[in-house]
């Protein structure tokens, strides 16, 4: 890997969650630093106001396992994608990016997703009460697959009538329940996604 170090023998260094793909911090490397990152496999950085480097995690237990490092076209900048073991933040945030500027609510992202799937692990533990996703829980597997059912049925309905209003919104409902039906079966929604980049990649199934 070519990098190219500024003046002061540093590199800008975007961290990124490998999975939900958000933004975690930005820091920066010096060479000695970027070696270690690569050894170990887990993410050093350099602190410009201590001078000196620091193993991300290694007070907090807050490591980061280090999935891929890519730099950028002109080699001067880097985006190192991990799985974190904790808040990236000394806030205790999972990501240093929390306050909003601007945002523009009607733009859909993947990363409503992650936020659902936590949301739907914290109603499976705090099953409060009047939430639509407590009543499934409580309701159980039964129920929640006849509602997978149900939503994939209306998608194909939706489609067959070429309304693409019906199909986006059933669709959203479809998801929304896998995702519960994923919870219930205790299947992490990253393996799903990592079947489907075997798939993608040709790589044979274990």
């Amino acid at each position: 890997m070519n990098v190219k170090f500024d003046e002061q023998g540093l590199v800008p260094v975007v961290v990124q969650n490998a999975q939900s793909k958000e933004v975690l911090t930005v820091a920066y490397m010096n060479e000695e630093s970027l070696a270690k990152t690569i050894s170990t496999g887990e993410t050093w950085f350099y602190s410009r106001s201590r001078a000196e480097l620091w193993h991300k995690g290694a007070t907090s237990g807050n490591t980061q396992q280090v999935v891929s490092i890519k730099t950028d076209c002109d080699q001067d900048a880097l985006v190192v994608e991990v799985i974190p073991a904790g808040p990236a933040c000394h806030n205790g945030t999972t990501s240093c990016f929390t306050e909003t500027i601007l945002e523009n609510p009607r733009t859909g992202s993947v990363g409503i997703l992650p936020q659902l799937v936590e949301v739907i692990k914290q109603r499976e533990i705090d099953m409060p009460e009047g939430a639509y996703t407590t009543y499934l829980f409580d309701k159980g597997i039964d129920k929640i697959c006849k509602k997978v059912g149900e939503e994939a049925t209306e998608v194909v309905i939706g489609a067959k009538n070429r309304d693409k209003e019906e199909v986006k919104w059933e669709s959203a409902d479809l998801l929304y329940h896998l995702l519960v039906l994923l919870q219930e079966q205790k299947v992490d929604v990253y393996e799903v996604l990592e079947v489907l980049q075997k798939r993608h990649e040709g790589k044979p199934q274990s």
